[in-house]
């Protein structure tokens, strides 16, 4: 019989999920490196800093331990910024092996070498851990609200990825599974900054006919990047590229694009972040799209701007400028 899931991380989306889990009958502990934060969740039963109003599933059980979540769980699931993944599996490895491989739901590239996640679990890890990737159009609220939702499910072997979709499908959840971790993750990570795009240009009330140009335009970029990497184009297409694009760049709950309207609104960064009161990762993502852009000689101009606006004190205004006056050029190329 199954084990307990431990998911790391009580964030939004970690809490989502671990609620989903639960009301799918699985039990589930959710761990955080915040030891107040997991009081608090314990005490409430509820994340009323994240999810405030949505009661916790019975079956969901916040601890600070990292031991005691670990002890006699099955299933691993890391839901961290990306910063704090491989600290995160540093601790977590130990316990992996061939038939308990290794889930993550962290959208973003290491900080300082642009690797993609599964990268850094594949240096960590032996190679006979199976590995998944939990991805798509998925705003964390309206996952713990138990609204409809369908997410990929990215794996190195077609066992395990089924076995993480049979975990999550159900309950108004549908997750299809792909092997495309390149495709799955490239597209988690850089919707984030194409998000944060798309803000300025809602924020200094530039139209619908500039954030659908600006989101094809992004897809667009985001296809050049994946041909560099191998991704498989069919991917970006599908949930975990435009699915996950378009409801970043245009919903009202995605941080990416709240920092966006809030620059175009002349607040700085950090302010804006503060205000925010969460991670926002299409900040480190466009540090290290850049990083990958300039490796692989990919072109990515929306996405120079927004690293511009982000860490040299570009103007968000100018910005739009800039890409509206660039050259002639065919869509295609």
């Amino acid at each position: 019989m199954a084990g307990p899931i431990a998911v790391f991380g009580a964030g939004s989306w970690g809490t989502a999920l671990g609620m989903h889990l639960a009301r799918r009958g699985h039990a589930v502990r959710l761990w955080d490196i915040d030891a107040g934060h997991v009081a608090r969740l314990r005490a409430d039963r509820c994340n009323e800093r994240y999810l405030p109003g949505i009661a916790f599933p019975d079956g969901l059980e916040p601890g600070a331990d990292f031991d005691a979540v670990c002890t006699d769980a099955t299933d691993y699931l890391i839901v961290t910024p990306s910063h704090a993944f491989a600290e995160t599996l540093a601790r977590l490895k130990h316990r992996l092996r061939p038939e308990v491989g290794l889930a993550w739901a962290s959208k973003g590239f290491e900080p300082g070498s642009a690797r993609l996640l599964h990268e850094v679990a594949e240096q960590q890890l032996d190679k006979d851990i199976p590995l998944a990737l939990i991805t798509g159009p998925s705003f964390a609220r309206e996952v713990a609200q138990g609204l409809p939702t369908a997410v990929t499910v990215a794996a190195s072997t077609p066992g395990f990825g089924n076995h993480w979709a049979e975990l999550l499908h159900g309950d108004n959840f549908r997750a299809y599974y792909t092997a495309d971790l390149v495709g799955a993750e490239l597209g988690g990570a850089l919707k984030n900054v194409l998000a944060v795009a798309c803000g300025i240009v809602d924020g200094l009330g530039l139209g619908s006919n500039t954030r659908a140009a600006l989101i094809t335009r992004g897809l667009a970029e985001m296809m050049r990047l994946g041909k560099a990497l191998g991704a498989d184009p069919l991917t970006l297409t599908g949930l975990a590229g435009v699915g996950d694009l378009v409801l970043t760049c245009t919903g009202d709950l995605s941080r990416n694009r709240q920092l966006g309207m809030a620059l175009a609104r002349g607040k700085g960064r950090d302010e804006a972040v503060a205000e925010i009161g969460q991670v926002v990762e299409g900040i480190g993502t466009a540090e290290e799209a850049m990083r990958l852009a300039a490796r692989h000689g990919v072109e990515m101009p929306i996405t120079e701007q927004v690293h511009g606006i982000l860490f040299k004190g570009w103007s968000a205004e100018k910005g739009v400028r800039v890409l509206m006056q660039r050259g002639l050029k065919p869509e295609t190329a």
